[in-house]
């Protein structure tokens, strides 16, 4: 079996650079000794009609839920919130709740770019490594499912 670390295999991370700073340059990183913490997005305000669209809650929980505060819970419109892998998934909640309400639900939707935050911490706390965080961008989307008003 051949090392895990040999150059050229697809599967072994590859150094970025990592910045401590906005103002410090770029700083290359050996990936084998640090550990990546991703810290949790910075969320909207929350509110009653508002449905946060995750990859770990089942399909049908998060769709149960929409239409519960659709129909039961007195909102005439939910705002249906995806962000990176989930964008797909709110999407398909979306239009599962307006089939299901036979095109009487209207939807409208608008992206976005949210910044993160990653963590660096060394491997080995005992050397001199320092804590690094690298910022990267994430695509989302906020899709408002709602009751037209009456004419």
């Amino acid at each position: 079996m051949s090392d895990p670390r040999t150059p050229g295999m697809s599967s072994v991370p590859q150094a970025a650079p990592v910045h401590t700073d906005s103002t410090s340059p770029a700083v290359e990183m050996d990936p084998v000794e640090y550990t990546l913490r991703k810290r949790l997005p910075r969320k909207l305000p929350k509110r009653r009609n508002d449905v946060y669209v995750n990859m770990k809650t089942d399909f049908r929980a998060q769709l149960a839920r929409c239409q519960k505060l659709l129909e039961g819970g007195g909102h005439r419109e939910i705002c249906v919130h995806g962000l990176g892998l989930a964008i797909n998934r709110a999407i398909n909640i979306a239009l599962q709740l307006q089939a299901s309400s036979q095109g009487v639900l209207q939807l409208a939707a608008n992206t976005s770019t949210v910044e993160l935050v990653d963590d660096l911490e060394p491997e080995d706390p005992d050397e001199a490594g320092e804590h690094l965080t690298r910022t990267r961008n994430n695509s989302a989307i906020h899709i408002k499912v709602f009751y037209p008003d009456p004419q």
